[in-house]
């Protein structure tokens, strides 16, 4: 009879429960639609691997990439919230658990007999003072019949997915900064020559208008401006020293290497970086590519549990625990069997009349649920946009240093053919310099925009997510520094 009691108890707790908050909203989280392909793709892509538009073959890139990946505090931060994630999912786990506790204590106590109002009756006696021994086992747990506590840790666990994916992310961005200031140090190496080159040409004429003027031909103001162009290749060769400067701070500050080390890197030389085409990828393939996509995407799996997990709320909680000890009160007579003392328990606990308050959570969750995916949406979309952007970015570097080398081309000949006349009488001083000058221009044109077009191929490896090697990589990294 008392057992149908409780459960008829139980039974219309729950259904009470049922009628705090409703049901949780049903949102729709369907995957965005991606256009078939690319639209700024270029003509010439080909089906090749995503890791040869990085400079793999500069040993500087090579060297400062694995002293970052060794040591960048950025990515170091970025694993030990992975640490952080998997901790709180173990605890998330550890929550649907029996627990087992232990205890042993010994408690002294003094009785007044006056407590009882008057003397005792004839015959009856007891101990002012006695000591008590006792020791417990304890044991708890919840059945977790409505699934909330696996909602809460199938959240933790969608947590780490998401910690992992940050991680790749930091991981990636680090390599394409890396990449990116060493080509631009690269590039400047390459201004500095074509300008050491236009200095000594302005120098030959300085000689040569020199020669002219001490031999009576030419005025001395042919001089002064072959000498006003060769300062001015001097002022601009000195001007590099600042962007030299800004580069390898920023090096220092994504390897956490002193500015020696990473001079002693640049220092190094190797064979000139190859131009790559554009490899041919779809923009369904950015979903699993982009680690900041596959973050969002965790991120929501994650919200979508944690709404589960409020909603679970509504229904009712039960709890089962017991109690195995001895109670003794003289240490020799703990292992007596009249010493031994239990109790088993079950509970409920279901909310009834709560005004609203589970019902305010459950709607806060789902609004956390819809945030997260229109940031998952916003992620495929910045996704996508980014590989656009850096598809038309290589197509028109391209073109632009195809350009520039025709341009550098017919101004050289210019330049040579110029001195040719001048040489004869048939072209005077001015049209030299100024023939000069353009070809002194177009040289560091040419570099620049070569610079250009390798920090595009960059640009559009982190658009794409980095190619296999580098996820296999970033995975590897991960699961060995949380082993």
């Amino acid at each position: 009879m008392a057992l149908r009691s409780t459960l008829t108890a139980a039974a219309l707790a729950g259904a009470l429960s049922a009628c705090v908050a409703g049901p949780p909203p049903e949102i729709d989280t369907p995957v965005p639609a991606l256009p078939e392909t690319f639209s700024y793709l270029p003509d010439g892509a080909i089906a090749a691997s995503v890791d040869a538009l990085l400079p793999s073959g500069d040993p500087a890139f090579a060297e400062l990439s694995a002293l970052a990946l060794a040591d960048a505090p950025t990515l170091a931060e970025a694993l030990a919230r992975i640490d952080a994630a998997r901790a709180s999912a173990a605890r998330a786990g550890a929550e649907r658990m029996p627990s087992l506790g232990g205890s042993a204590s010994i408690t002294g106590q003094r009785t007044n007999p006056a407590q009882f109002g008057g003397a005792l009756p004839q015959g009856i006696s007891f101990d002012t003072e006695r000591v008590s021994y006792g020791a417990n086992l304890t044991a708890g747990w919840d059945p977790d019949l409505f699934g909330r506590l696996r909602a809460q840790e199938r959240a933790a666990l969608a947590r780490i997915d998401a910690a992992g994916a940050e991680a790749a992310a930091v991981r990636l961005a680090l390599i394409g900064e890396i990449a990116a200031s060493v080509i631009d140090l690269r590039t400047l190496q390459a201004r500095e020559a074509a300008l050491r080159e236009d200095l000594a040409a302005a120098q030959r004429l300085t000689e040569l208008s020199g020669v002219r003027e001490r031999a009576g031909i030419a005025p001395g103001f042919d001089r002064v401006r072959a000498e006003t162009q060769a300062e001015a290749s001097r002022s601009r060769i000195a001007a590099l020293a600042s962007e030299e400067a800004r580069l390898v701070g920023r090096l220092v500050t994504l390897t956490a290497q002193p500015a020696a080390s990473i001079r002693q890197a640049i220092a190094q030389t190797g064979p000139a970086p190859a131009q790559p085409q554009a490899p041919a990828t779809l923009p369904s393939q950015l979903l699993k590519n982009r680690p900041d996509v596959q973050a969002a995407a965790a991120r929501l799996a994650a919200s979508d549990a944690e709404l589960y997990a409020t909603a679970g709320r509504r229904f009712p909680q039960f709890d089962l625990s017991a109690t195995l000890g001895l109670l003794a009160f003289s240490p020799g007579d703990l292992l007596d069997e009249d010493t031994i003392i239990g109790s088993l328990a079950a509970s409920v606990f279901a909310p009834l009349l709560d005004f609203g308050r589970i019902e305010a959570d459950i709607d806060g969750a789902a609004a956390s649920k819809r945030a997260a995916f229109q940031a998952y949406r916003g992620a495929v979309f910045t996704a996508l946009g980014d590989a656009e952007a850096a598809y038309g970015l290589v197509s028109a570097a391209d073109a632009e240093w195809a350009a520039a080398r025709r341009e550098f081309a017919s101004a050289t000949r210019a330049a040579s053919l110029a001195e040719t006349r001048n040489r004869a009488g048939l072209a005077d001083f001015l049209t030299v310099l100024e023939a000069r000058r353009t070809a002194d221009a177009s040289g560091e044109r040419t570099a620049a925009a070569k610079g250009r077009a390798e920090r595009a191929r960059v640009l559009l490896w982190r658009a794409l997510g980095g190619g296999d090697v580098e996820r296999d990589a970033a995975q590897a990294t991960i699961r060995s520094n949380n082993q």
